[in-house]
């Protein structure tokens, strides 16, 4: 969970970075593209975490 905080503020940054330097406009499409992969990992860690087995 650390790590996908850690990965949330570094795609923040590099959006900031993105949107403020200009040029720099890809390190906001990389920030963004980021967030999207967090999001679908924990969409898919969360609908996977009510279906393990007990025994």
């Amino acid at each position: 969970m650390a790590l996908l905080l850690f990965l949330l503020l570094v795609a923040v940054a590099l959006g900031l970075i993105g949107v403020v330097v200009e040029g720099l406009f890809y390190l906001l499409i990389i920030g963004m593209v980021i967030v999207v992969a967090e999001v679908v990992y924990l969409a898919v860690r969360t609908k996977n975490a009510g279906r393990r087995r007990v025994r």
